[in-house]
Order: structure tokens, then C-alpha cells, then sequence
């Protein structure tokens, strides 16, 4: 019964500054990106709502490797994906300009779809793979001069911690525009917050920036094997028991 009440007061506490931290940035935030050229602005306002979010939580995201990311270069940056506070622990750690990959219901919400289609984020129609990489290719031509594209490879987050088959898209745009891929783990936000769960629990997550991939070389028909070696990348970095160590 304790623990019940505990989980519900988690609940509300994460959902009502959740509401308060979007009720105060999305004004500030929506004009943004209808007004900024770029989407940057939008962005870095987004890293406001992130961080408070952490704070309110008492998560602390942590990242190793970060030097291996060039600021001025554009990446498609595949990671894995554990829980929502990927979300949380990517934007505010990579320290790079980054789009996402959304799903283009949202497009129908007023105003606030059309924020951010502004912020150049990339919209797509998951259920036509056909129309989703043409969706995918017009978003890519919008994007700003050195900003990324995050993808979560396994297409939605994972329901028991392992990593998950990928999906190709991410690949095939990376090799389409001839962008370097930019493998990331993601460590421990399982812990803080599993999947069909609003229950977090204080903690830290670790992200690992891996080595770039230049995607020259590779085309349609090697395509599993980019796909393979990023895996392998992602996986070798994957702590599926942090914060403790892989030999503990």
C-alpha cells in the first residue's frame, strides 16, 4: 500500500511540473520557431524544458566521449532506446543542434504543429515505409547548415532493456546524403523510467558517444553490414546494468 502511494505521488509530481514547465516555455519556445529561420532557437529553448524536467527528478545524465562529436558537422545520430528519458538525457548532453524523426499526426495539433514543422523538425508517416523515407529526404533538405537528425533505430523503445533489431531508414538517409553516422548508448534510463510507465526513479544515465562512421563506401548493397557495425558500436558501449559495472 506504501509503495502504491509512493508511485502515485510520483505520478502527479512528475506530471504537474511537466505541465508547469510547458505551460511557462511554450509561448517563448512556439515563437521561436515560427519566427527563427533556423529552428536553433526553438531547440536550445527545448534544452530549458529538459533540464528542468532532470532537476524536478533528480536525474542526472552524464556523458563520456563527447570530443569524438565535431560541433560544426552534421550527423545522423543513431541510438538506442530505453525509455523517455532518452529524450531528456540526449538534449541536454550532446551539446549539438539536432532534429527528430516525428510522426506526422502531430502536424494536426494547432499551432504547436506547425512549431514545429518551423523548428525543422523531420515529420514522417510510419505506416507507408515508401512515403516515410520521401518524408525523410524533404525534411533533410530543410535542415539548417551543420544541424543533426537523431534516429532511435529500433523504431520505439524496448520493452524488456536488450537492444532491438534496426530499422534501415536512418541508414539509408545517412548513406543518401553522405553523413557520417553518430552511434550513441544510452545507459540506465531504463532504471529511471521503464517503458508504459510514468513511475521515475532518481538516478543517473550515462550517454557514450561511439566513433563516427563515414558512410562512403557503403551503398544498398552493404547496407546490413553498416547497419551491423553501428549495432555492434551501440551494443559494445551498452550497459544494460547501470550504474553498475558491466562485471558486478
Amino acid at each position: 500500500m506504501k509503495r502504491n502511494r509512493l508511485a502515485i505521488l510520483k505520478i502527479f509530481w512528475i506530471s504537474f511540473w511537466a505541465f508547469v514547465a510547458t505551460f511557462v516555455l511554450f509561448i517563448p519556445m512556439t515563437a521561436a520557431a515560427l519566427l527563427s529561420s533556423t529552428g536553433n532557437l526553438a531547440f536550445s529553448i527545448s534544452r530549458m524544458w529538459a533540464f528542468f524536467m532532470l532537476r524536478v527528478t533528480r536525474v542526472n545524465p552524464v556523458i563520456r566521449n563527447r570530443e569524438k562529436i565535431e560541433k560544426d558537422r552534421s550527423y545522423i545520430i543513431i541510438s538506442n532506446h530505453q525509455s523517455e528519458y532518452d529524450i531528456l538525457a540526449l538534449v541536454t548532453t550532446l551539446g549539438i543542434q539536432f532534429r527528430w524523426i516525428i510522426k506526422k499526426e502531430l502536424l494536426k495539433v494547432p499551432l504547436f504543429g506547425y512549431a514545429l514543422y518551423a523548428a525543422r523538425n523531420v515529420f514522417i508517416d510510419r505506416s507507408n515505409p515508401t512515403q516515410a523515407i520521401k518524408s525523410i529526404h524533404e525534411g533533410m533538405d530543410r535542415l539548417p547548415e551543420g544541424v543533426s537528425v537523431m534516429f532511435f533505430a529500433e523504431g520505439t523503445r524496448s520493452p524488456d532493456g536488450r537492444i532491438q533489431p534496426f530499422k534501415k531508414g536512418g541508414f539509408v538517409m545517412a548513406m543518401e546524403k553522405g553523413l557520417p553516422i553518430l552511434p550513441v548508448s544510452v545507459n540506465g534510463s531504463r532504471r529511471v523510467m521503464p517503458k508504459k510507465s510514468l513511475v521515475f526513479t532518481p538516478g543517473p544515465i550515462e550517454v557514450v558517444v561511439g566513433d563516427p562512421m563515414e558512410t562512403t563506401g557503403y551503398s544498398r548493397e552493404n547496407l546490413q553490414g553498416l547497419m551491423d557495425d553501428v549495432r555492434a558500436i551501440i551494443t559494445a558501449n551498452y550497459n544494460p546494468d547501470y550504474p553498475l559495472s558491466p562485471e558486478a
